[in-house]
């Protein structure tokens, strides 16, 4: 159930009962699934899709237009202690990026606009506008014709 969350105009989160969704901003006519859990300062575009069982922790920004598939886990903490302070470290996903399901992308990423993120990838550093990753790690994809 959204608490303190910031919720746009036409914005559809289809189970309200089945998602933690608190502290952040929500753009406009987005598609949210179930189990879905979404962190305080997390902020996300307008025509976003996010499908079942994504994790989007504090440190995430989102730009426009952004499809992120079932399962998809972003992480905030290079080095998670198992107690004190720690320190969320921003990740950034331009417009018009696609991630596909069950892609885990670490800390500190920024995904250039347009960017593909292949299904299981494991994004470990930044990628371009409009390149295509898959893998793990995720490396660009070369395309042989």
């Amino acid at each position: 159930m959204p608490v303190d969350a910031i919720i746009g105009k036409g914005t559809k989160i289809w189970h309200p009962e089945l998602v933690n969704i608190y502290g952040c901003r929500i753009g406009d006519d987005c598609n949210i699934g179930s189990f879905v859990e979404i962190g305080p300062d997390v902020e996300i575009g307008n025509r976003c899709k996010i499908q079942s069982k994504v994790f989007i922790p504090k440190g995430v920004t989102i730009g426009d237009d952004v499809f992120i598939g079932p399962g998809v886990i972003f992480l905030n903490d290079k080095h998670p202690p198992s107690k004190g302070e720690w320190l969320a470290v921003k990740t950034f996903v331009e417009d018009g990026v696609a991630i596909g399901g069950g892609a885990l992308i670490l800390p500190g990423i920024k995904l250039g606009k347009g960017c593909v993120i292949g299904a299981g990838a494991v994004v470990t550093k930044d990628v371009q506008p409009y390149m295509t990753v898959i893998g793990v790690p995720a490396r660009c994809m070369t395309f042989v014709s």
